[in-house]
């Protein structure tokens, strides 16, 4: 596996009403983000079997990235590499964990390609004016996407949690 350069992790837990199986249930199901991604046009599972997991994302502005998993832990959560087709990729951890017998939280972490290639003396005001708030309100909208559904049973509108300059 090629080795991605990524800068300092990114993350953002959410707390929900509902067992870790059911969240579990919502995270790894093919397509789950059609109806649980604020900023989602369309989930398609490329690949998606005791095999592998592949998929494309498609975002309301017409980005299109491929999300490649690269560890599947039942229950607990997936390591995955997401980014435009054959392009720079980020890494992503999505990390589930048990509360209590109907609660349970979700975590996810990105480690994002954006600016690793330049030296931290020039990338890291940047990183942390820019970057870091700018993807931790897009994490926060989708954990925040997740837990709509939890409680709701309904997809998620889009844009519900307000729009986003990268992917609206």
């Amino acid at each position: 596996m090629k080795s991605i350069k990524t800068n300092s992790p990114i993350s953002v837990k959410q707390s929900f009403d509902v067992s870790s199986d059911a969240l579990w249930e919502l995270v790894s199901a093919p397509g789950n983000l059609n109806d649980s991604h604020p900023f989602c046009k369309s989930n398609e599972a490329i690949q998606w079997d005791e095999e592998g997991h592949i998929d494309r994302l498609v975002y309301l502005n017409g980005r299109t990235y491929i999300r490649q998993f690269l560890t599947w832990d039942e229950g607990e959560g997936y390591t995955l590499r997401i980014g435009e087709e054959n392009g720079l990729q980020s890494f992503v951890q999505w990390e589930i964990d048990a509360i209590s017998e109907n609660k349970s939280q979700l975590t996810i972490t990105v480690h994002p390609y954006l600016l690793a290639g330049y030296p931290k003396v020039v990338s890291f005001v940047p990183y942390q004016l820019w970057i870091k708030p700018k993807m931790r309100r897009y994490l926060r909208s989708v954990v925040s996407g997740f837990d709509y559904v939890a409680r709701t049973g309904k997809a998620v509108p889009r844009n519900h949690f307000g729009r986003h300059s990268w992917f609206s």
